[in-house]
């Protein structure tokens, strides 16, 4: 669905809320968990260029099937945004032998359904079903994916449900402050152009949604990953015989931004808004980089976890915020951090301060081992139970084969976390974490945070659009 492609960040603060919404308590402390070692993995490759992964894992007696194309917002032009999402959301409405409803009929057959959506770099197709049938959701897969009919009586359904999902969007502030906040990294760039015009979505015909397809999708872009309980001898024959013939396509579009980075503050004016949402951050190394996992530790601890020095600061001892906290958004080639957090009007400019104070005392002094070793627990053991299932297995995998990080990356991962020492983050923050480079997009009521605000840099006023 296209709210999947307005990326990590919405997900981030859906986790961050609810991590916010019980009460203050002091649970016993957890023991260090066990090693990630990623389930043995079957891999090769068609003649036509399309990688498959058959990933065996677990008892239950279910499947999940997807394909992961590497397209996505990374392949429009600035006048087709959202049109990767349309064209996934099209897949899903029938086949050259089959209907919307035939296709939904044939997935529960199964015990599935059929789910398909898109993000910056990638888009996906796929679903669950039971073990027994996992050859034929293969095959069912394979249709939706090669044969879409693209049926021009639903298309002014589609736009419908674009126009009011973006009105929807641009009335929350976080939906706001988040793209104004990437737009101000990314520019013009796929990645900063975060919502269409009404124009533009009125404006996509069948004829152009059918050509992004024909211009983005084929065997070369796409890697199919099965894993769970199945028959890879009959798994591995249904995706030879449905996939050997399907056009090679073309090669993948690599499209590295070059964000920008430098203290501003930009500000959405609402006025009368009695709450000002903050988003800052800047450009970090991406996930290929030797210092990338020191770079997560350190986040987690910094705002990334609800134990974390800036929530503990904001929320628990000055009450300016419910739900703050701080993330990593990674695309290809490229990442950004960034902490976000929603105040009273009258406590913005304090909250800044908070955020900044906190970012500057790691800098300056090493944390403790004993804070570092909670972090670090509590960090790997969310690793490892996000990657026990057979989705979260295939996400993993193809994060890793996104960055080029190698299968040993995975087998070592909570290893390399414990490895960081309260001296290395320390370094990572002073290195990475510069205050001095960092933007600072709020919405709010300009006239009564402007002065607020005005000690952390250049107040830039933005109106809603």
């Amino acid at each position: 669905m296209k709210f999947q492609r307005i990326s990590l960040w919405f997900i981030i603060l859906i986790i961050l809320a609810a991590f916010a919404s019980g009460q203050k308590q002091t649970p016993p402390e957890g023991g260090k968990p066990k090693d990630f070692k990623i389930p043995a993995v079957t891999t090769f490759t068609l003649e036509n260029g399309m990688g498959v992964s058959l990933i065996p894992y677990g008892n239950l007696p279910k499947t999940t099937v997807r394909f992961s194309v590497r397209t996505g917002s990374i392949n429009e032009a600035a006048d087709q945004v959202w049109i990767s999402s349309m064209m996934a959301d099209f897949l899903k409405e029938g086949t050259s032998t089959r209907t919307a409803k035939q296709i939904a009929e044939a997935a529960a057959s199964m015990g599935g359904e059929i789910s398909a959506g898109t993000g910056n770099d990638t888009s996906g197709l796929g679903g669950t079903c039971l073990s027994e049938f996992a050859p034929d959701f293969v095959k069912l897969l394979t249709d939706v994916l090669r044969n879409p009919k693209f049926p021009e009586s639903e298309l002014g359904r589609i736009q419908a449900n674009y126009l009011r999902q973006i009105a929807v969007l641009k009335s929350q502030p976080s939906s706001l402050a988040s793209t104004g906040f990437f737009h101000v990294l990314y520019g013009d760039h796929p990645y900063g152009r975060v919502f269409p015009t009404e124009t533009m979505i009125k404006g996509y015909t069948i004829a152009a949604i059918k050509k992004f397809y024909e211009d983005n999708l084929g065997a070369k872009r796409t890697h199919l990953y099965v894993a769970g309980v199945f028959d890879e001898k009959k798994v591995e024959q249904a995706v030879r015989e449905s996939l050997k013939d399907w056009k090679a396509g073309k090669e993948i579009v690599t499209n590295v931004p070059v964000p920008k980075s430098g203290r501003k503050v930009y500000v959405l004016d609402r006025p009368e808004s009695v709450q000002s949402t903050i988003f800052l951050g800047l450009p970090v190394v991406n996930p290929s980089h030797k210092d990338y996992i020191a770079l997560e530790v350190t986040d987690s601890l910094l705002g990334g976890a609800f134990s974390s020095r800036i929530t503990s600061n904001i929320r628990e001892n000055k009450g300016y915020t419910y739900s703050p906290g701080s993330a990593l958004s990674a695309h290809y080639k490229d990442a950004c951090w960034f902490e976000q957090a929603d105040v009273s009007t009258k406590d913005t400019g304090a909250t800044l301060k908070e955020i900044f104070y906190e970012v500057d005392r790691l800098k300056k002094e090493a944390p403790p081992e004993d804070e570092l070793k909670k972090i670090q627990n509590s960090f790997a053991g969310t690793f490892v139970l996000q990657n026990s299932t057979p989705g979260g297995i295939i996400a993993i995998v193809n994060y890793v084969r996104l960055h080029g990080l190698g299968r040993d990356y995975l087998n070592t991962y909570v290893q390399k976390v414990y490895k960081v020492t309260p001296a290395e983050v320390r370094r990572i923050a002073g290195e990475y974490l510069r205050g001095q480079d960092m933007a600072i997009y709020i919405v709010g009521d300009f006239a009564k945070i402007k002065d607020q605000v005005a000690p952390y840099g250049e107040v830039i006023k933005e109106e809603i659009k």
